[in-house]
């Protein structure tokens, strides 16, 4: 399948703070590991409709109207700030997510370039830097025209807004890997789901300093053959790459070519495109991760024989496989 093409959103300069983690220079890192002769496409504006799928109506009010009134920059708290055009930026990111879907559905493997990242905002409430969550927004969407989504999200951070959004449905399957303990001090493996949607959330918290060895027990064991039962007609991947090694916001230990491994172990799950949407990534090497990213969109990677998590992992991948049924 053809590595698609790249929705990339150089207007969220007008939200930023580079004194902050999550600013621009972030995403021209980023952007640097696109190939070349990867097609580059400006998102538009998300529709308010698609944005009050997931967020009540009054936040994005109260949220529209605190943007108004900021002159520079203003903190919503310790961690997310806004900009006067912030809530328009945001507005783009989502349709940056959507376009990307929207390319996914078509059969074209799509990485949306947008920020404010989205996977920690709640129904009313800014979070972890997010404003809106990109990804489940785009995610409700996509139900409009498919029976199944299935998200898997491999930022260092669990993806809590993500997670409870979708907490009640059996239409999405929503799969984090994230370090723990760590912000947002959610994502047990005990939180599986509520009422019909019980057991289509997987949680694998992993311990700091966890390597692709980990990771690939995770995927390899838990989330493929979950996802494989699942048979989402779309999958979303929300593409933190602050599990890297050099991220300073982090404590995992893979490089940027492990990358390559993650996206091949996904991409072997589905015959259609993957709509992958910019979370975190803070590191140095941030670029050299998207690229990596970008060479297994285009040709699966060779996965290596021989990795052996460490024994913590394979405690809690034999404890998910249990309580998932996937043994």
């Amino acid at each position: 399948m053809a590595r698609g093409c790249a929705i990339v959103d150089l207007s969220c300069v007008l939200h930023d703070n580079p004194l902050h983690p999550e600013s621009q220079s972030r995403l021209l890192n980023a952007i640097g590991g696109i190939p070349e002769g990867v097609p580059r496409i400006s998102p538009d504006l998300a529709d308010p409709v698609d944005i009050h799928r997931i967020h009540d109506p009054h936040y994005t009010e109260r949220l529209r109207e605190r943007c108004s009134d900021t002159d520079t920059v203003a903190y919503l708290d310790g961690d997310t700030y806004v900009t006067r055009h912030s809530f328009a930026v945001a507005h783009r990111a989502v349709g940056g997510a959507i376009a990307a879907l929207d390319h996914a559905l078509n059969g074209e493997h799509t990485f949306a370039f947008v920020r404010p990242p989205g996977h920690h905002a709640e129904r009313a409430r800014a979070m972890g830097f997010c404003l809106f969550n990109n990804v489940a927004i785009a995610a409700h969407k996509a139900l409009d025209s498919v029976d199944r989504v299935a998200i898997v999200d491999w930022d260092i951070h669990h993806g809590n807004g993500i997670q409870n959004a979708f907490y009640l449905s059996n239409r999405v399957l929503y799969c984090s890997v994230h370090q723990a303990p760590l912000f947002p001090y959610t994502g047990r493996i005990e939180e599986t789901g509520n009422g019909t949607g019980k057991g289509f959330t997987i949680n694998a918290p992993l311990s700091t300093g966890s390597s692709i060895a980990d990771y690939h027990a995770v995927f390899s064991e838990v989330f493929v053959p979950a996802i494989e039962r699942f048979r989402p007609d779309i999958l979303l991947i929300a593409a933190g790459q602050d599990i890297l090694s050099d991220d300073p916001l982090g404590g995992m230990k893979l490089q940027p070519e492990d990358f390559t491994i993650l996206t091949t172990l996904l991409t072997r799950t589905t015959d259609t495109g993957i709509a992958l949407v910019l979370e975190g990534g803070y590191s140095p090497s941030h670029g050299m991760a998207i690229s990596s990213i970008y060479s297994a969109l285009e040709k699966e990677a060779e996965i290596p024989d021989g990795m052996i998590p460490r024994p913590d992992t394979q405690k809690t991948v034999d404890l998910l496989k249990k309580i998932h049924r996937l043994v």
